[in-house]
Protein backbone atom coordinates (compact mmCIF):
# COMPACT_ATOMS: atom_id res chain seq x y z
CA UNK A 1 0.00 0.00 0.00
CA UNK A 2 1.05 3.42 -0.72
CA UNK A 3 0.20 6.11 1.65
CA UNK A 4 -0.48 8.85 0.89
CA UNK A 5 -2.82 10.56 3.61
CA UNK A 6 -0.29 12.74 5.19
CA UNK A 7 2.86 13.44 6.18
CA UNK A 8 2.31 13.36 9.18
CA UNK A 9 3.08 9.60 8.65
CA UNK A 10 6.83 10.15 8.02
CA UNK A 11 9.06 8.24 10.25
CA UNK A 12 11.83 9.65 12.34
CA UNK A 13 15.32 8.81 11.22
CA UNK A 14 17.20 6.77 13.40
CA UNK A 15 19.77 9.34 14.07
CA UNK A 16 16.89 11.14 15.23
CA UNK A 17 14.93 8.23 17.61
CA UNK A 18 19.09 8.10 19.01
CA UNK A 19 19.16 12.01 20.49
CA UNK A 20 16.63 11.13 22.93
CA UNK A 21 18.68 8.83 24.71
CA UNK A 22 21.31 11.61 25.80
CA UNK A 23 18.87 14.13 25.87
CA UNK A 24 19.19 16.30 29.33
CA UNK A 25 15.69 16.43 30.49
CA UNK A 26 13.81 19.01 33.33
CA UNK A 27 10.52 19.86 34.41
CA UNK A 28 9.27 22.18 31.27
CA UNK A 29 6.59 23.72 33.58
CA UNK A 30 8.26 24.93 36.25
CA UNK A 31 8.86 28.52 35.28
CA UNK A 32 11.25 30.96 35.57
CA UNK A 33 10.58 34.89 35.38
CA UNK A 34 10.55 34.58 31.43
CA UNK A 35 8.19 31.87 31.84
CA UNK A 36 10.79 29.54 30.55
CA UNK A 37 10.15 25.71 31.74
CA UNK A 38 13.94 23.81 33.60
CA UNK A 39 13.91 21.11 30.64
CA UNK A 40 17.38 22.18 28.80
CA UNK A 41 16.75 20.46 25.79
CA UNK A 42 13.30 21.94 25.37
CA UNK A 43 14.95 25.42 25.79
CA UNK A 44 17.52 24.58 23.41
CA UNK A 45 15.30 23.91 20.61
CA UNK A 46 13.03 27.23 21.27
CA UNK A 47 15.68 28.99 21.25
CA UNK A 48 16.46 27.27 18.01
CA UNK A 49 13.24 28.15 16.72
CA UNK A 50 13.36 31.78 17.49
CA UNK A 51 16.95 32.12 15.66
CA UNK A 52 15.35 29.82 12.55
CA UNK A 53 12.36 32.04 12.30
CA UNK A 54 13.74 35.81 13.52
CA UNK A 55 11.89 36.10 16.29
CA UNK A 56 12.56 36.64 20.00
CA UNK A 57 11.29 33.70 21.76
CA UNK A 58 9.20 30.27 20.97
CA UNK A 59 7.88 27.59 22.81
CA UNK A 60 6.90 24.10 22.16
CA UNK A 61 3.31 22.19 21.83
CA UNK A 62 2.35 18.42 21.71
CA UNK A 63 0.29 19.68 18.45
CA UNK A 64 -0.16 21.99 15.75
CA UNK A 65 -3.85 22.40 16.72
CA UNK A 66 -3.16 23.52 20.51
CA UNK A 67 -0.10 26.14 19.19
CA UNK A 68 -2.53 27.39 16.58
CA UNK A 69 -5.11 27.97 19.37
CA UNK A 70 -2.94 28.99 21.90
CA UNK A 71 -1.40 31.70 19.41
CA UNK A 72 -5.11 32.68 18.66
CA UNK A 73 -6.05 32.90 22.11
CA UNK A 74 -2.88 35.41 23.26
CA UNK A 75 -3.58 37.45 20.46
CA UNK A 76 -7.44 37.60 20.18
CA UNK A 77 -10.13 37.83 23.49
CA UNK A 78 -13.19 35.46 23.51
CA UNK A 79 -16.00 37.02 21.33
CA UNK A 80 -13.21 38.39 18.61
CA UNK A 81 -13.27 38.20 15.16
CA UNK A 82 -10.48 36.73 12.97
CA UNK A 83 -9.85 37.22 9.11
CA UNK A 84 -8.88 34.24 7.70
CA UNK A 85 -8.63 32.49 4.12
CA UNK A 86 -11.61 31.05 2.88
CA UNK A 87 -9.67 27.58 3.06
CA UNK A 88 -7.69 27.92 5.84
CA UNK A 89 -6.55 24.71 7.43
CA UNK A 90 -7.85 25.40 11.50
CA UNK A 91 -11.35 26.46 9.90
CA UNK A 92 -12.01 23.54 8.11
CA UNK A 93 -10.27 20.97 9.26
CA UNK A 94 -11.19 22.19 13.41
CA UNK A 95 -14.49 24.55 13.03
CA UNK A 96 -15.21 23.37 16.78
CA UNK A 97 -11.87 25.67 18.17
CA UNK A 98 -14.47 28.25 17.01
CA UNK A 99 -17.32 27.37 19.81
CA UNK A 100 -14.52 25.84 22.36
CA UNK A 101 -10.92 26.71 22.56
CA UNK A 102 -11.30 30.26 20.80
CA UNK A 103 -14.26 31.27 23.06
CA UNK A 104 -16.68 31.24 20.42
CA UNK A 105 -14.74 33.70 17.94
CA UNK A 106 -16.63 34.44 15.04
CA UNK A 107 -14.65 34.28 11.27
CA UNK A 108 -14.54 36.13 8.36
CA UNK A 109 -13.00 34.94 5.29
CA UNK A 110 -10.68 36.24 2.20
CA UNK A 111 -9.91 34.44 -0.89
CA UNK A 112 -6.95 33.75 -2.72
CA UNK A 113 -5.88 33.66 -6.41
CA UNK A 114 -4.95 30.43 -8.27
CA UNK A 115 -1.71 30.38 -6.98
CA UNK A 116 -2.97 30.23 -3.81
CA UNK A 117 -2.18 33.76 -3.07
CA UNK A 118 -4.11 36.16 -0.77
CA UNK A 119 -6.24 38.61 -2.32
CA UNK A 120 -5.06 41.65 -1.17
CA UNK A 121 -8.77 43.57 -1.95
CA UNK A 122 -10.10 40.87 0.14
CA UNK A 123 -8.41 41.84 3.05
CA UNK A 124 -8.26 45.70 2.60
CA UNK A 125 -11.99 45.58 2.24
CA UNK A 126 -12.51 43.19 5.27
CA UNK A 127 -10.30 45.18 7.67
CA UNK A 128 -11.93 48.48 6.35
CA UNK A 129 -15.79 47.45 6.47
CA UNK A 130 -15.94 45.76 10.60
CA UNK A 131 -14.07 45.53 13.18
CA UNK A 132 -10.94 42.55 12.63
CA UNK A 133 -9.19 41.29 15.54
CA UNK A 134 -6.75 38.80 14.19
CA UNK A 135 -5.75 38.78 10.52
CA UNK A 136 -4.32 34.63 9.99
CA UNK A 137 -2.72 33.42 7.18
CA UNK A 138 -1.70 29.84 6.16
CA UNK A 139 1.73 29.18 4.58
CA UNK A 140 1.82 26.73 2.46
CA UNK A 141 -1.81 26.89 1.88
CA UNK A 142 -2.80 23.39 2.48
CA UNK A 143 -6.05 22.73 0.58
CA UNK A 144 -5.05 24.91 -2.51
CA UNK A 145 -2.59 22.38 -3.19
CA UNK A 146 0.30 23.40 -0.94
CA UNK A 147 0.85 26.56 -2.03
CA UNK A 148 3.40 28.34 -0.82
CA UNK A 149 3.17 32.00 -0.11
CA UNK A 150 6.36 34.56 -1.44
CA UNK A 151 7.36 36.97 1.32
CA UNK A 152 6.55 40.05 -1.58
CA UNK A 153 2.44 38.96 -0.52
CA UNK A 154 2.61 38.79 2.89
CA UNK A 155 4.43 41.80 3.42
CA UNK A 156 1.86 43.51 1.56
CA UNK A 157 -0.60 41.68 4.04
CA UNK A 158 1.09 42.42 7.14
CA UNK A 159 1.11 46.54 5.54
CA UNK A 160 -2.78 46.34 5.33
CA UNK A 161 -3.22 44.61 8.66
CA UNK A 162 -0.84 46.94 10.32
CA UNK A 163 -2.62 49.86 8.83
CA UNK A 164 -6.12 48.84 10.57
CA UNK A 165 -3.76 48.24 14.00
CA UNK A 166 -4.30 44.35 13.75
CA UNK A 167 -1.99 41.83 14.26
CA UNK A 168 -1.17 38.85 11.92
CA UNK A 169 -0.42 34.91 13.03
CA UNK A 170 0.58 32.45 10.55
CA UNK A 171 -0.05 28.90 10.36
CA UNK A 172 3.21 27.41 9.06
CA UNK A 173 3.05 24.25 9.47
CA UNK A 174 4.77 23.54 6.38
CA UNK A 175 6.79 27.28 6.60
CA UNK A 176 9.96 25.51 5.96
CA UNK A 177 8.66 23.31 2.24
CA UNK A 178 7.18 26.93 1.51
CA UNK A 179 10.93 27.94 2.34
CA UNK A 180 12.61 25.23 0.24
CA UNK A 181 10.02 26.15 -2.94
CA UNK A 182 10.34 29.62 -3.13
CA UNK A 183 14.23 29.52 -2.42
CA UNK A 184 13.72 31.74 0.52
CA UNK A 185 15.19 32.47 3.96
CA UNK A 186 12.07 31.40 6.01
CA UNK A 187 12.76 34.30 8.53
CA UNK A 188 11.87 36.61 5.57
CA UNK A 189 8.73 34.65 5.38
CA UNK A 190 8.34 34.72 9.12
CA UNK A 191 9.18 38.84 9.40
CA UNK A 192 5.97 39.38 8.11
CA UNK A 193 3.79 37.83 11.12
CA UNK A 194 3.64 38.47 14.51
CA UNK A 195 3.42 35.29 15.64
CA UNK A 196 4.35 31.91 13.22
CA UNK A 197 3.45 28.17 14.31
CA UNK A 198 5.04 25.44 12.54
CA UNK A 199 5.43 21.73 12.59
CA UNK A 200 8.03 19.48 13.33
CA UNK A 201 6.41 16.15 13.38
CA UNK A 202 5.10 16.75 9.20
CA UNK A 203 7.74 16.76 6.61
CA UNK A 204 10.94 17.09 8.86
CA UNK A 205 9.83 13.69 10.14
CA UNK A 206 9.98 14.48 13.55
CA UNK A 207 7.74 12.13 16.15
CA UNK A 208 6.08 14.92 17.60
CA UNK A 209 6.15 19.09 18.39
CA UNK A 210 5.37 22.42 17.01
CA UNK A 211 6.26 25.71 18.18
CA UNK A 212 5.01 28.83 18.37
CA UNK A 213 7.79 32.24 17.79
CA UNK A 214 7.10 35.53 18.11
CA UNK A 215 8.14 38.52 20.06
CA UNK A 216 8.55 37.68 24.07
CA UNK A 217 5.65 39.46 25.55
CA UNK A 218 3.31 38.06 23.48
CA UNK A 219 5.36 34.18 23.82
CA UNK A 220 4.69 34.82 27.54
CA UNK A 221 0.76 35.32 27.00
CA UNK A 222 1.17 32.36 24.78
CA UNK A 223 2.65 30.04 27.63
CA UNK A 224 -0.15 31.20 30.09
CA UNK A 225 -2.60 30.06 26.77
CA UNK A 226 -0.53 26.25 26.23
CA UNK A 227 -0.89 25.84 30.14
CA UNK A 228 -4.76 26.85 30.04
CA UNK A 229 -5.43 24.41 27.53
CA UNK A 230 -3.96 21.54 29.26
CA UNK A 231 -0.47 21.31 27.51
CA UNK A 232 1.81 21.86 30.17
CA UNK A 233 4.43 19.39 29.62
CA UNK A 234 7.24 17.81 32.11
CA UNK A 235 10.48 16.19 30.90
CA UNK A 236 9.77 17.17 27.45
CA UNK A 237 13.16 16.83 26.30
CA UNK A 238 11.98 13.92 24.60
CA UNK A 239 10.24 15.41 22.18
CA UNK A 240 12.63 18.30 21.70
CA UNK A 241 15.65 16.40 20.91
CA UNK A 242 14.43 14.95 17.55
CA UNK A 243 12.82 18.60 16.88
CA UNK A 244 16.21 20.10 16.93
CA UNK A 245 17.74 16.83 14.68
CA UNK A 246 15.07 17.60 12.53
CA UNK A 247 15.43 21.58 12.11
CA UNK A 248 19.27 20.68 11.71
CA UNK A 249 19.32 17.93 9.45
CA UNK A 250 15.94 17.53 7.66
CA UNK A 251 14.83 20.63 6.32
CA UNK A 252 16.99 20.57 3.01
CA UNK A 253 15.61 17.02 2.14
CA UNK A 254 12.21 18.94 1.57
CA UNK A 255 12.97 18.99 -2.05
CA UNK A 256 12.69 15.31 -2.32
CA UNK A 257 9.19 15.57 -1.43
CA UNK A 258 8.39 18.07 -3.71
CA UNK A 259 9.94 16.46 -6.45
CA UNK A 260 7.92 13.09 -6.05
CA UNK A 261 4.68 15.48 -6.11
CA UNK A 262 5.79 17.46 -9.10
CA UNK A 263 6.28 13.55 -10.78
CA UNK A 264 2.64 12.18 -9.88
CA UNK A 265 1.39 15.31 -10.90
CA UNK A 266 3.24 15.16 -14.37
CA UNK A 267 1.91 11.42 -14.67
CA UNK A 268 -1.77 12.22 -14.09
CA UNK A 269 -1.69 16.16 -16.03
CA UNK A 270 -4.62 16.71 -18.40
CA UNK A 271 -6.56 13.74 -17.12
CA UNK A 272 -9.55 14.54 -18.83
CA UNK A 273 -12.05 13.13 -15.65
CA UNK A 274 -9.52 13.65 -12.58
CA UNK A 275 -8.21 17.24 -12.90
CA UNK A 276 -5.46 18.90 -10.43
CA UNK A 277 -6.69 21.71 -8.11
CA UNK A 278 -4.29 24.56 -8.09
CA UNK A 279 -0.77 24.25 -8.82
CA UNK A 280 2.06 21.62 -7.33
CA UNK A 281 4.71 23.65 -6.10
CA UNK A 282 5.48 21.44 -2.81
CA UNK A 283 4.32 17.93 -1.46
CA UNK A 284 0.83 18.26 -2.11
CA UNK A 285 -1.21 16.99 -4.82
CA UNK A 286 -4.83 18.33 -4.54
CA UNK A 287 -7.10 16.47 -7.14
CA UNK A 288 -11.23 16.62 -8.05
CA UNK A 289 -12.82 13.64 -8.81
CA UNK A 290 -16.16 14.89 -9.36
CA UNK A 291 -16.25 14.61 -12.99
CA UNK A 292 -16.01 10.88 -12.37
CA UNK A 293 -19.52 10.65 -11.08
CA UNK A 294 -18.39 9.54 -7.55
CA UNK A 295 -17.83 11.36 -4.20
CA UNK A 296 -14.45 11.97 -2.19
CA UNK A 297 -14.96 9.14 -0.34
CA UNK A 298 -16.26 6.30 -2.64
CA UNK A 299 -13.00 7.44 -4.83
CA UNK A 300 -10.41 7.17 -2.00
CA UNK A 301 -11.96 3.84 -1.39
CA UNK A 302 -11.67 2.76 -4.90
CA UNK A 303 -8.21 3.69 -4.65
CA UNK A 304 -7.45 1.49 -1.58
CA UNK A 305 -8.60 -1.10 -3.40
CA UNK A 306 -5.56 -0.63 -6.07
CA UNK A 307 -2.89 0.19 -3.21
CA UNK A 308 -3.23 3.56 -3.19
CA UNK A 309 -4.20 5.21 0.54
CA UNK A 310 -5.48 8.73 -0.06
CA UNK A 311 -7.66 11.04 1.85
CA UNK A 312 -10.91 13.29 1.29
CA UNK A 313 -10.48 16.81 2.12
CA UNK A 314 -12.95 19.79 1.62
CA UNK A 315 -15.60 17.41 1.43
CA UNK A 316 -15.52 17.17 -2.66
CA UNK A 317 -11.66 16.51 -2.86
CA UNK A 318 -8.80 14.40 -2.90
CA UNK A 319 -5.50 15.12 -1.50
CA UNK A 320 -2.45 13.10 -2.11
CA UNK A 321 0.63 14.21 0.23
CA UNK A 322 4.51 13.28 -0.13
CA UNK A 323 7.09 13.11 2.20
CA UNK A 324 10.18 11.03 3.14
CA UNK A 325 9.86 7.50 2.94
CA UNK A 326 7.76 7.98 -0.62
CA UNK A 327 10.16 6.80 -3.16
CA UNK A 328 9.75 8.58 -7.19
CA UNK A 329 8.25 4.86 -7.83
CA UNK A 330 6.22 5.46 -5.58
CA UNK A 331 4.87 8.55 -6.91
CA UNK A 332 4.97 6.94 -10.33
CA UNK A 333 2.65 4.09 -9.04
CA UNK A 334 0.25 6.42 -7.60
CA UNK A 335 -0.28 8.32 -10.68
CA UNK A 336 -0.68 5.41 -12.67
CA UNK A 337 -3.27 4.16 -10.00
CA UNK A 338 -4.97 7.47 -10.40
CA UNK A 339 -5.07 7.39 -14.48
CA UNK A 340 -6.42 3.52 -14.34
CA UNK A 341 -9.03 5.28 -12.31
CA UNK A 342 -10.13 7.90 -14.24
CA UNK A 343 -10.10 5.65 -17.15
CA UNK A 344 -12.21 3.02 -15.60
CA UNK A 345 -14.91 5.41 -14.14
CA UNK A 346 -15.16 7.80 -16.79
CA UNK A 347 -16.26 5.50 -19.39
CA UNK A 348 -18.38 2.88 -17.30
CA UNK A 349 -20.39 2.61 -14.68
CA UNK A 350 -18.62 2.59 -10.98
CA UNK A 351 -16.50 0.08 -10.29
CA UNK A 352 -17.40 -2.87 -7.49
Amino acid sequence: MIDLRSDTLSQPTPEMLETILTAQLGDDDRTHELGRGEDPTVNELEDLAARITGKQAAVLFPSGTMANSAAVLAQAAPGSTLLVDELQHFMKSEPYLFDSAYGRMAARTYRHDEAGLPLLEDIERELAEQPIDLVCVENTLNFAGGAPIPAERLAAVYKLAQAAGVRVHMDGARIFNAAIALGADVAELCRHADTVMFCLSKGLSAPVGSLVCGDQETILKVRRARKALGGAMRQAGIIAAPGIYALEHMVDRLAEDHESARICAEGIAGLEHTPIVGTVSTNIVVIDPKPLGVDAIRYCELAAERGLAIKPVMGTLVRLVFYRGITRDDARAAARIIRSLDESLGTGPELS
